[in-house]
């Protein structure tokens, strides 16, 4: 279910988080809950020792005479006031290190909590991100992405651990302000208020700083990945070009900025502290030297001032904590809010498993164009324009076109990736739509221009996507072989286990044109698409791996986009593209006889 669309308040937020958690992990939080009552209850109690503690240390005699105390005692073999000073002391101390105990188990849920939260809503927000459209993802910057999953995820786990400890501390405020009312209602309701709206002038004089300073934390977090991106992503450039400098420049006027409002904003948490404890001071040296002026002087005030102490000893650092927690959250909320926009991106009606989970689509007669229009951009001019055309299981189709006249664009629609505006797609007579294009996508087999190579080994790269401990070595041989690559693999000592480096580093053009194939193959599709697949490999390349596609069994159905001639002179039909709309198509032969525009495409002299 949805979550309702709320305000971008730092509680509304929250409460759009809590949509997202799991009911394990809100079962979780509730059990935190219930600790930070014990942990308040064993600071009241300690804090509730203090006073009989210090007055049996002062007078005994005094605290023995009291009706309650003097009728208990027997019961406990205690027949004197002397023998209460061991009893209360063992009291005290335990009072504190339970109180102590059940802090640092407090500490350790609150810490565990918001991490594995956060790693609940790290992986959420990367199998969203990974399930949109691609149409929504190409209108995306991949450093924004990255930068949401990685950074804004990580200032959201920050924001859910200063929760807790915010309603930890208020927790700890609110019972050690009562028990500090108990005791003396006028002193304790002095100090209450006097500390409180310290921290509240405090808050209103920095909160646009913080806001300010999270809106260009989150900014330049992702500029620093862009930088990092296109400096080490273009190495071979950089260093060719000796433009180390421009790259250090970006990266420094986005790095810059970004410490210095991480920093101004650790100040502005953390500042307060020093002036409250100072201020504290002050009261207590105050509360000190009116209380001996009283009757019965300091020693009868002793016990009092002690425990008043301790009260504002404890109430100090939750006051501490409660402010730093807020404006933490506060300074944090661009990245809460990035985070929720994530996570509220919406799924497919039925998300379907790596393995899938409905049945393979049979691709057995013809996928047909029919009136198919399409634009990105709803104002945007139309991409395709009316297209129309008939691809006959088994063949070799090539699409051939100047740049921007729709040959891509009409892959990606044939794969699912992009869906009409207008018109549709058939496959074997069927609409391709809803669950059926997942199903079709299975069938598919992409070789773009530019293959990616993860830094694994080539029978990772060949089963790229499939867990290397499920791979069919013998299904990656065959592959290989089919691609014409296999004698290169098993020449090298390391044969199918041997990495090829970052990118495919360590491998020539061909060679990665040619794994690209193997995957294909692996994948056991078809229908294999090459998207400009050969145009980057030099003549004598482009051929040798031409030669390897057309080898390829004619149960595959080959579409080929490419600028060159001898990429689709083998093909049985292409289709010369303009404007979105197919102008020519035929064979090599009849696009050369009856086609001027493709003849000037590829400089074809007129027989």
């Amino acid at each position: 279910m949805n979550p309702p669309i709320l305000a971008d308040g730092i509680l509304n937020l929250l409460k759009r988080i809590w949509y997202h958690l799991s009911k394990r992990r809100q079962y979780q939080f509730g059990l935190v809950l219930v600790l930070m009552m014990f942990s308040v209850f064993a600071d009241i109690v300690s804090l509730g020792a203090v006073l009989p503690f210090l007055g049996v240390l002062v007078d005994p005699a005094r605290v023995y005479s009291h009706p309650m105390i003097s009728e208990a005692a027997p019961f406990f073999g205690i027949n004197s006031a002397d023998q209460m000073v061991l009893p209360l002391t063992v009291i005290f101390v335990t009072a504190a290190l339970l109180a102590g105990g059940i802090r640092i188990l407090l500490y350790w849920a609150n810490t565990k909590l918001s991490f594995v939260i956060g790693a609940d809503l790290s992986i959420e927000v990367y199998r969203r991100t990974l399930y949109q459209p691609y149409q929504k993802y190409v209108a995306r910057n991949s450093s924004e992405l990255i930068s949401g999953i990685t950074n804004k995820v990580v200032g959201t786990i920050s924001v859910l651990n200063s929760l807790l400890i915010l309603i930890s501390a208020i927790g700890l405020i609110t019972a050690v302000t009562g028990a500090l009312i108990s005791l003396n209602p006028v002193i304790a309701l002095t100090v209450a208020v006097s500390f409180g709206a310290c921290y509240g002038l405090t808050y209103l004089q920095v909160r646009n700083k913080l806001i300010s300073n999270g809106e260009r934390i989150a900014h330049e977090q992702t500029q620093v990945i862009k930088a990092l991106q296109e400096g080490l992503g273009g190495m071979r450039d950089v260093l060719l070009d000796g433009s180390q400098k421009v790259y250090c420049d970006t990266y420094r006027n986005a790095d810059t900025p970004l410490r210095a409002a991480l920093g101004s904003n650790v100040f502005i948490s953390g500042c307060p502290r020093f002036v409250m404890e100072a201020l504290g001071m002050v009261l207590i040296s105050g509360l000190a030297y009116s209380l001996s002026h009283r009757g019965g002087g300091i020693t009868e005030a002793l016990p009092m001032l002690g425990a008043l102490a301790l009260g504002a000893q404890r109430l100090l650092p939750a006051l501490q904590q409660a402010y730093g927690s807020w404006t933490s959250m506060v300074g944090a909320k661009s990245h809460l809010l990035e985070t929720v926009n994530f996570l509220d991106q919406p799924l497919p009606t039925e998300v379907i498993g790596p393995q899938g989970v409905s049945e393979d689509l049979l691709f057995k007669d013809a996928i047909e164009f029919k009136s198919v229009r399409f634009r990105y951009e709803s104002e945007g001019p139309w991409v395709l324009d009316g297209l129309s055309l008939t691809i006959p299981k088994g063949s070799r189709v090539g699409f051939v076109g100047i740049t921007g006249s729709g040959k891509s664009t009409s892959l990606d629609l044939l794969m699912g990736l992009l869906h009409p505006n207008e018109g549709e797609i058939l496959v074997d007579g069927q609409p391709l739509s809803g669950g059926r294009i997942r199903a079709w996508q299975r069938a598919i087999a992409h070789v773009p221009q530019s293959i990616f190579l993860a830094d694994s080994t080539i029978a990772e790269n060949i089963a790229f996507g499939v867990s290397p401990e499920v791979i069919d070595l013998d299904r990656v041989k065959q592959a290989a072989s089919k691609a014409q690559i296999a004698d290169f693999i098993e020449s090298r000592p390391e044969g199918y286990s041997a990495f090829v480096g970052e990118r495919g580093i360590r491998l020539s053009g061909g060679q990665r044109q040619r794994i690209g194939i193997a995957r294909a193959l692996y994948k056991q599709a078809t229908v294999l698409v090459f998207d400009e697949a050969t145009s980057a490999l030099d003549g004598a390349t482009e051929l040798s791996v031409m030669k390897a596609v057309e080898g390829l069994s004619r149960d595959l159905t080959i579409l080929l986009i490419a600028h060159r001639l001898t990429t689709v002179q083998g093909c049985d039909n292409i289709l010369e593209l303009e404007s979105g709309k197919v102008v020519a198509q035929g064979t090599y032969e009849q696009l050369c006889q009856n086609s001027p525009s493709f003849r000037k495409m590829f400089k074809v002299a007129e027989k």
